[in-house]
């Protein structure tokens, strides 16, 4: 009787995350059923049992680090994985939740938790990448099916993920929209976002949230002086920053500036 073939063996981890990205894996519907049965999923506790033990041939990983154990478990993780891929904002600059990193995370467990000598935590939320080499970082909060089935799909065969290292703002050409900062006067992080969500905002009249990111070098001191003449002060400037990717430069930086 001849072998089976072999199939690559996929692992998704969750560390510090909503589990938005995940779900976006499960949002697959008919495609993950491709998927299944292109690759024997060996870890993947939000949509199944099984636990099968390594090497992996890829890991998917959500979340940020944000406790010993975490940053001890990411090691292993990727010691047992040939290719390491981070998802969401999460994994790829610490989240939402790195608004902890600008300020002392003792006042917060002392607040929160009635037994804070029970809290183990570190003092920041970080990306996977600061702890370990990362083979492709695709961004989002969460992040986009479209862009997950390409780059799953470009892994099976072996060739390079097809994903956009382009603004917001290029898609919204693209689509045919009509500027919202140019012609309404919307506040927009369009010019300085990672495309991959479609332009969903800008379509619907609102400006861009920031939720993929900064693009390959954006231009944030020319998008503050429109954001300026738009007559937003620098505490809005730096509260529009402050959000899904807080923890990313230089989205960082622009949430920290204090004129």
């Amino acid at each position: 009787m001849a072998d089976r073939p072999h199939k690559p063996k996929l692992a998704v981890w969750k560390f510090a995350s909503c589990d938005g990205c995940q779900l976006s894996l499960l949002d697959c519907e008919d495609e993950i059923l491709a998927i299944a049965g292109a690759v024997e999923i060996a870890m993947f506790l939000e949509a199944t049992r099984t636990e099968l033990d390594g090497p992996y041939d890829v890991s998917l990983v959500e979340g940020s680090i944000t406790t010993p154990a975490d940053a001890e478990r990411i090691q292993e993780i990727r010691r047992q994985s040939k290719t390491l891929i981070t998802i969401g904002a999460c994994a790829t600059s610490g989240g939402i939740q790195a608004l902890r990193n600008f300020k002392d995370v003792k006042d917060f467990v002392s607040i929160v938790y009635a037994r804070p000598d029970y809290i183990d935590t570190l003092a920041t939320s970080t990306p996977i990448a600061d702890h370990v080499p990362v083979d492709f970082e695709l961004r989002g909060c969460p992040i986009d099916k479209g862009q997950l089935l390409e780059l799953l799909a470009a892994f099976l065969v072996g060739r390079k993920p097809a994903i956009s290292h382009h603004s917001v703002c290029v898609t919204c050409k693209q689509r045919g929209n009509v500027c919202v900062m140019v012609a309404k006067g919307t506040p927009c992080l369009g010019p300085v976002t990672h495309d991959g969500c479609g332009a969903i905002c800008p379509s619907v009249d609102r400006g861009c949230y920031g939720c993929f990111g900064p693009m390959e070098s954006p231009n944030v001191d020319g998008l503050r002086a429109e954001l300026q003449k738009l007559g937003m002060d620098q505490q809005a400037i730096n509260r529009v920053y402050g959000t899904f990717n807080v923890n990313a430069e230089p989205f960082r930086r622009e949430s920290q500036r204090s004129s």
